[in-house]
C-alpha cells in the first residue's frame, strides 16, 4: 500500500472513497512525513511494544507504527473510515482496527487481552475537543502505560507544561504533572494537515511516573480541591474553596490550613505548586 505520509497518496484515498470530513469528530489528517517520523522516534517504539492508537483516520500514522511495533490496536470512532483502514492497512498482519468510542472503551481489558496486562504505549493525533478527557481517562482509570505521545493543540501542550504563577497554569497542568513528565517534542504548523486546522499543534510525550511525585491521603479529593481552586481563577483560595459546596470546607478551615503552611490568606490557586496542593489537601 502507498505511503500515506505523502500528501497526494492521502488525497487519492480520500477521493477514491468520496470521503467527507466530519466536523463533529474534529478530523485533521497529518500529511507530513517529517512530523510522522518525529512522533515515531519520540515514542521510542520497538518490536517489544504493544501500541494503542486513538483515532487512526485513514491509517497514515498506523502504517508507520506497524513497521516498528510488535502489535498495534487502532480505535476509530468514524464508521466511514473502517473500510478505508481495511484497505490502507491490509499489508500489516500486526494491526487490529476497532470501530468504537475511546471514551466508552474498556482500555484495561484491551491491555489484558493484547499485552497480558503489561504496560502499553499510546500514540495519537487527538481531536482537540476531547484531548483532555482522553488523556485524563487514561491516567485516572490506571491504565498500565509506559508513555503517551500525542498531537494536541499547541495551547494545550503549553498548559500541560505550565508552572505556578503563569497564565497557562491550571488544573490540567497539575493533573498531567502528577501522573507524568510532560515534554513538547515538536511544534507543528497548520499546513501539515488536511484540512488545515485554524491553530498550531504540538507533539507532546508524557512519560508515566512510576510513583507520583507527591503523596496525598486522597487523590480524588485532591483533584476536586484543585478544580475548585481554578473554577474562579481570580478569587482567593479561601473564597473559592470555602464556596465550593461539594468539598464541605469552611473558609475558616482554609484560612487555618494556609496559616499552617506559612501562606498568605489572600493567595490564589494559581500560585500553589503540586506539592503545596497535596499538603493543603492533607491538612484539610
Amino acid at each position: 500500500m502507498a505511503d500515506l505520509g505523502i500528501p497526494q497518496n492521502t488525497i487519492a484515498v480520500l477521493q477514491k472513497y468520496n470521503f467527507h470530513f466530519q466536523k463533529k469528530f474534529g478530523q485533521n489528517f497529518l500529511i507530513d512525513e517529517r512530523v510522522l517520523d518525529r512522533i515515531i522516534s519520540a515514542s521510542e517504539i520497538t518490536k517489544e511494544d504493544c501500541v494503542l492508537e486513538i483515532g487512526p483516520g485513514i491509517g497514515t500514522m498506523t502504517q508507520y507504527l506497524a513497521e516498528r511495533a510488535g502489535t498495534v490496536t487502532a480505535v476509530e470512532i468514524d464508521r466511514a473510515l473502517i473500510p478505508i483502514l481495511e484497505e490502507t492497512l491490509c499489508d500489516y498482519s500486526n494491526v487490529t482496527v476497532i470501530h468504537g468510542d475511546i471514551l466508552k472503551f474498556d482500555i484495561n481489558q484491551l491491555v489484558q487481552e493484547k499485552n497480558g496486562g503489561r504496560p502499553i504505549k499510546v500514540v495519537a493525533n487527538l481531536p482537540y475537543y476531547i484531548t483532555t478527557p482522553i488523556i485524563m481517562g487514561l491516567f485516572e482509570k490506571q491504565v498500565p502505560l509506559k508513555s503517551i505521545t500525542v498531537m494536541v493543540q499547541r495551547e494545550v501542550a503549553q498548559r500541560m507544561q505550565a508552572q505556578p504563577g503563569t497564565k497557562d497554569y491550571g488544573a490540567l497542568s497539575l493533573a498531567v504533572q502528577y501522573y507524568a513528565k510532560a515534554e513538547v517534542v515538536a511544534n507543528v504548523p497548520p499546513n501539515c494537515f488536511i484540512p488545515r486546522p485554524s491553530v498550531g499543534s504540538a507533539v507532546v510525550r508524557l512519560l508515566r511516573h512510576e510513583t507520583p511525585p507527591v503523596q496525598t491521603k486522597d487523590e480524588a479529593r485532591m483533584f476536586a480541591l484543585i478544580r475548585a481552586s481554578f473554577n474562579q481563577r481570580r478569587k482567593t483560595l479561601v473564597n473559592s474553596l470555602g464556596n465550593a459546596g461539594e468539598l464541605h470546607i469552611s473558609k475558616e478551615q482554609v484560612f487555618e490550613a494556609l496559616a499552617q503552611m506559612g501562606l498568605s490568606p489572600t493567595i490564589r490557586g494559581e500560585s500553589l505548586s503540586l506539592e503545596q496542593f497535596a499538603r493543603l489537601n492533607n491538612l484539610l
